[in-house]
């Protein structure tokens, strides 16, 4: 009899299912914070030679104003007064343009892209360029103010009179308001045009051209002479240095600001988050 052996019959072997892998940790993306953006908005002010100048001129400038008035101005005149007039009327015009410069250089130098991209919402870049510019602007005052005593007490021991500080708190406060706003001004023409040649032209327009011509129509015509006040923004900020402001005159201010300051500058941020940045 012959005996038949079957093969052996093999196991199928069973795949073992591969292990999942550890999901990898979530990378915590911390946002810019404000303080930083702001520190370097400042250091934008002076990295180009053109913005170094241009900041360097606030103190220029003030030391020339006051020179000239130790110089040239009668010795009744040597006072605290004269001295900030002198040195705030140079300072108003130099200040609104390194507002609007701070803005428009971003699209003027093409480094717009740059910027947006590293910080994607416009509105923080532009708020720090703002506190930037707030910042500029009170601090230029306080550097004016410092120059100003000591052409007073320099004023003062070259003629020989005891010096005569004339200018009280709530005056500085005033002056530092309407340097302010006039910088925002400026600041709100860069934010609308987005160019510097436009927003310069834009600037000297509005200081020089516009209060000519509503001065005139008030001179003229009898029925806008109690109307300017209150359109003509100017005329409203220019009481700020020289005369005690009462509540009418801080409406009026209150409104040319809302028709001339922050209606523009709405629209202009509403365009800024809006427009396409080549």
């Amino acid at each position: 009899m012959t005996t038949q052996i079957q093969p052996a019959t093999r196991t199928p072997a069973v795949a073992t299912p591969p292990t999942p892998a550890a999901p990898a940790a979530r990378r915590v993306v911390r946002p810019i914070p404000m303080t930083r953006l702001v520190g370097v908005e400042l250091r934008k002010m002076f990295d180009t030679r053109a913005g170094f100048w241009l900041m360097a001129s606030v103190g220029i400038v003030s030391v020339l104003a006051t020179a000239a008035v130790i110089i040239w101005a009668p010795d009744s005149a040597i006072d605290q007064e004269t001295f900030s007039s002198a040195i705030g009327f140079p300072l108003s015009v130099i200040l609104p343009i390194i507002g609007l410069l701070s803005v428009t250089s971003e699209y003027s130098q093409r480094t717009g892209l740059t910027t947006y991209t590293l910080v994607p919402w416009r509105g923080r870049v532009i708020t720090a360029k703002m506190l930037v510019t707030l910042t500029i602007g009170v601090a230029s005052m306080f550097l004016a103010l410092a120059v100003g005593a000591v052409g007073n007490l320099v004023g003062s021991a070259i003629t020989g009179l005891d010096p005569v500080w004339n200018v009280t708190l709530a005056e500085f406060g005033q002056i530092v308001l309407a340097n302010v706003l006039g910088m925002l001004i400026g600041f709100t023409l860069g934010v609308l045009m987005r160019s510097s040649a436009a927003a310069i032209v834009g600037y000297f327009v509005y200081s020089l051209v516009l209060p000519a011509a509503l001065g005139a129509l008030a001179a003229f015509q009898e029925w806008f002479r109690d109307l300017q006040p209150w359109v003509d923004v100017n005329f409203a900020i220019t009481r700020l240095f020289d005369q005690s402001m009462t509540t009418e005159y801080w409406q009026q201010l209150g409104v040319t600001t809302l028709v001339w300051l922050w209606i523009p500058l709405a629209i202009g941020l509403r365009a800024i988050l809006r427009a396409e940045v080549k």
